[in-house]
């Protein structure tokens, strides 16, 4: 029976990853240190965004994502949809400025780096049209799942690093452009409408792909068979599990934010009332 020190030792230990999520919670602390008051659920949906993250990547259950087709789907779920979901949703980025060290709050202004920024600022607004969005979410998912490529990336940590760092990155700038809502920034501005018509597009794709793997006749995904599985379990119904985890719980998150941006809506209404 593994001890519960045992499961939260990293399976495959990433320092970057580690990094990242420890200087999150940290920034976000300072900044509540310094006078933020994002408030009780804000905080909380954050740290679990972030926990999320941080264990499916740097705990034993990175091992069954590694040998278990249906586990690796979950902790996708979890990089590409739930953790940024939360993140995105407590919208950080105030009190994540407040705990900022006052020398790196003024480095966009600097005159070597103005440049610098202007060009990241603008990358980033490309890549936050709401095409180019809606593309990137649900492509990510097809690419990633393309069976050679999957194949390739089980295979190779460099690789399986990439496709993790690419789904959870994607996945705040998806999430984070759904639910903006503060002062006018770099993220473009959207309508309810428009962004409830996004969610509803980027539907069909997923639910399609995860109805594929489901009902397909064959193995798609041999990488666990080489490898082998974490558990004893039929390929095939591992494989079932995963594409119903494709199918329905992601397809239900886009469900799940338009009801979110309609009660900010509502909310926002009531104020002006």
């Amino acid at each position: 029976m593994m001890t519960l020190i045992e499961w939260l030792r990293p399976w495959e230990p990433s320092a970057p990853v580690f990094i990242a999520c420890v200087l999150a919670i940290g920034l976000y602390a300072a900044g509540m240190m310094r006078g933020a008051r994002p408030g009780f659920w804000a905080a909380l949906a954050f740290c679990l965004g972030v926990g999320l993250i941080y264990g499916v990547t740097q705990t034993h259950y990175d091992y069954y994502s590694q040998y278990l087709f249906s586990a690796h789907r979950l902790q996708h779920l979890a990089l590409h949809h739930l953790g940024p979901f939360l993140i995105a949703l407590s919208m950080p980025s105030a009190v994540l400025a407040a705990g900022l060290p006052s020398g790196v709050r003024q480095l966009p202004a600097r005159n070597g780096l103005v440049g610098f920024f202007k060009l990241l600022r603008g990358v980033y607004r490309v890549i936050q049209q709401p095409v180019i969005a809606a593309v990137l979410f649900v492509g990510l998912i097809y690419f990633w799942l393309t069976p050679s490529i999957h194949f390739d990336a089980m295979l190779s940590i460099d690789r399986y690093w990439l496709m993790n760092w690419t789904m959870a990155l994607d996945g705040l700038l998806f999430w984070w452009l759904m639910f903006e809502r503060g002062d006018q920034g770099a993220t473009p501005r959207l309508t309810p409408g428009q962004r409830i018509l996004i969610l509803a597009l980027i539907m069909p794709p997923q639910i399609a792909l995860g109805a594929y793997i489901t009902f397909s006749g064959q193995n798609l995904f041999d990488i666990y068979a080489v490898c082998g599985r974490a558990f004893p379990i039929d390929p095939m119904l591992d494989q079932q599990i995963g594409g119903l985890i494709t199918w329905i719980p992601a397809s239900m998150m886009s469900v799940v934010a338009a009801l979110v941006i309609l009660a900010f809506r509502l909310e926002k209404s009531n104020e002006q009332a």
